[in-house]
């Protein structure tokens, strides 16, 4: 891995022939388009995230769950509070919202469905490079991932720089994912997993933003846009946000996953200020493998689910309503009698973003960065 700072990536990006060589005209271009993917791993609970206040079964599914102060997003939806920043953004007409979004199969593994999620396949395993370095290899721009290891995302044939923006990785936050899927169906294992969960989730309330304290979050935003600034910056970049795996002790309002949204959108803010003028041709979405359970379980947590909430934010976004249909949270709309129930591909609303945003072709699309997805439309009017 290369570790860089802003001097590292102009010298870098001078040697790295192979990942940059053949640069179409839109690389070319210094006014050329920038996404950023944020990967929330460990399955962030959408319905915390964006609040359907407005369905009649809320309150009374989600019990010590409720987000009371969720900041208005329209008559039937608010967004957490721990994300004000981003909800500034969407009162200006850049950030938009799918409540109700999933990957094409259905699983509960993280480690499965984030294979899924980041190789762009419909089926488990179906592809083995990363759907965002299939698209460099198209348009032939700079990748970058900003983590302790490069994702899957970004991985494949067009080499990618990365950046470690310091902190050690969360290795017991996947360790501990790994055991819940190993262990799930275990009568013994599984409860005696889930209640060291919960003494471990008081410990890490306290503890929360130690590996990426505040100072960090203040400024890993600006960092990541400093690595993408001027023309010879990324315009392809791969983040990723760890501990979101809230199955003890989730909280409401505040606690654990309040601590993880407010990184996020501390992070978000932070890419906004340090673009400056080129978050005008900047789209940010955030992605998870899956959502959670409706309901808590007895840690006062959730468990592995189905849909959660896709942001989309940026100076490029277009403005407008929330993205997919709402499933509402009645009973018999329930998928599998327990979970959020998806109305939206998440690879729709990447389609709408290579194609609009990115210029990609519509049939390269099709054959080469997301194969096998023709029942996967991609959305219009994203930007």
């Amino acid at each position: 891995m290369i570790t860089l700072n802003r001097r590292d990536w102009l010298a870098g990006a001078m040697g790295a022939s192979v990942a940059f060589a053949g640069r179409s005209a839109l690389a070319q271009d210094a006014d050329r388009n920038k996404l950023v993917v944020i990967i929330a791993r460990g399955a962030m609970d959408g319905l915390s995230v964006t609040v359907p206040s407005g369905d009649p079964n809320y309150e009374a599914l989600r019990g010590g769950l409720v987000v009371r102060g969720a900041l208005p997003l329209d008559g039937d939806f608010g967004l957490h509070p721990a994300m004000p920043r981003l909800h500034a953004l969407h009162e200006a007409g850049e950030a938009r919202f799918a409540p109700a979004v999933a990957i094409p199969a259905r699983l509960r593994s993280h480690f499965d469905a984030q294979d899924i999620l980041e190789n762009g396949g419909a089926a488990l395993r179906q592809e083995r490079d990363g759907w965002l370095n299939r698209a460099l290899a198209i348009t032939g721009t700079r990748g970058l991932a900003v983590g302790a290891q490069t994702p899957l995302i970004l991985r494949g044939d067009v080499q990618t720089a990365s950046w470690a923006p310091g902190g050690a990785p969360d290795d017991d936050g996947r360790l501990a994912a790994l055991l819940m899927d190993l262990y799930a169906d275990d009568p013994l294992l599984g409860p005696a997993l889930t209640t060291g969960l919960q003494t471990e989730a008081m410990a890490q309330t306290a503890l929360d933003g130690q590996r990426l304290g505040p100072r960090n979050v203040a400024t890993l935003g600006r960092g990541v846009a400093g690595l993408m600034a001027g023309p010879e910056g990324a315009d392809i970049v791969a983040l990723t946000l760890d501990g979101y795996d809230t199955h003890a002790r989730q909280g409401a309002d505040e606690g654990q996953l309040a601590n993880r949204l407010s990184i996020q959108d501390q992070v978000i803010d932070g890419l906004r200020l340090g673009l400056g003028e080129q978050w005008g041709r900047t789209a940010v979405v955030v992605a998870t493998e899956f959502g959670r359970t409706v309901r808590a379980n007895g840690t006062a947590g959730t468990d592995h689910g189905t849909a959660s909430c896709l942001i989309l934010a940026g100076g490029a976004v277009r403005p407008g309503g929330l993205l997919g249909d709402w499933p509402t949270l009645a009973d018999n709309r329930l998928y599998e009698g327990r979970d959020l129930t998806p109305t939206l591909d998440v690879r729709s609303v990447f389609k709408g973003l290579l194609r609009d945003h990115l210029g990609l072709d519509q049939t390269d699309i099709e054959r080469t960065v997301f194969p096998n997805s023709g029942e996967a439309a991609a959305v219009s009017g994203l930007v």
